[in-house]
């Protein structure tokens, strides 16, 4: 009888950590609970260390399992969430576009990403609270976007109450992590591919081309 297929056996085809980082009060907690929930409450409790939640989505037919952890945005927990970061693959910063001080302290969380992280990293900035009213703003959206660039990584304005792009966030870069991954996966192939040949070519030629055949299936 032939292996049950892969999603038989898990009900995920990719794992993918995803970790919310920014100065505290920037509505991380609210993101995290509006995309794994649904649901927006004013009335949060400041993450105290690190928090976490699941969501599963489907991206090119494929089924990827978001673990998404929430840190606190205070000094005296940096110590405690930069342990999360190697872990990491994607990770999202987060400032509110009514408060300066969390624009202007990205760069921080840059460095500390930079000093802990793995180097292959996916990073994506995010304004939040865009939804406040314009005369509240104090960080334009050319502004987000221009240090974006800056960094080479995607921008989104986004609202946790409106919901407004946070879906995109968060398939925006789990796309972009998938595709790491599979090119990846697609470059170690041939190369498994070349060994199993050259073990076969001791063999007859019947064999060898048998071989080819299973790792070309």
């Amino acid at each position: 009888m032939a292996a049950p297929p892969a999603r038989a056996r898990a009900d995920y085809d990719y794992l993918i950590k995803l970790l919310l980082i920014g100065d505290s009060g920037v509505g991380k907690s609210c993101l995290l609970l509006r995309f794994s929930d649904g649901s927006f409450t004013t009335s949060f409790i400041t993450t105290i260390g690190i928090d976490f939640k699941i969501r599963t989505i489907e991206l090119d037919g494929k089924r990827i399992k978001l673990q998404i952890w929430d840190t606190a945005g205070q000094e005296r927990f940096r110590t405690i969430t930069t342990a999360y970061y190697r872990g990491a693959m994607g990770i999202l910063l987060v400032y509110d576009v009514t408060d300066e001080s969390s624009f202007n302290n990205i760069r921080n969380w840059i460095r500390n990403i930079e000093q802990h992280a793995s180097d292959n990293v996916n990073k994506i900035l995010i304004g939040n609270k865009a939804d406040m009213d314009e005369s509240k703003r104090a960080v334009p959206t050319a502004k987000g976007q221009a240090l974006a660039d800056e960094y080479g990584i995607k921008f989104f304005e986004t609202s946790a109450k409106t919901n407004l792009n946070v879906e995109e966030v968060f398939f925006s870069i789990a796309k972009d992590i998938k595709q790491r991954l599979s090119e990846a996966d697609t470059k170690s192939e041939p190369q498994a591919i070349r060994i199993n040949q050259q073990d076969q070519a001791a063999g007859t030629g019947q064999a060898a081309s048998q071989g080819s055949s299973c790792c070309g299936s």
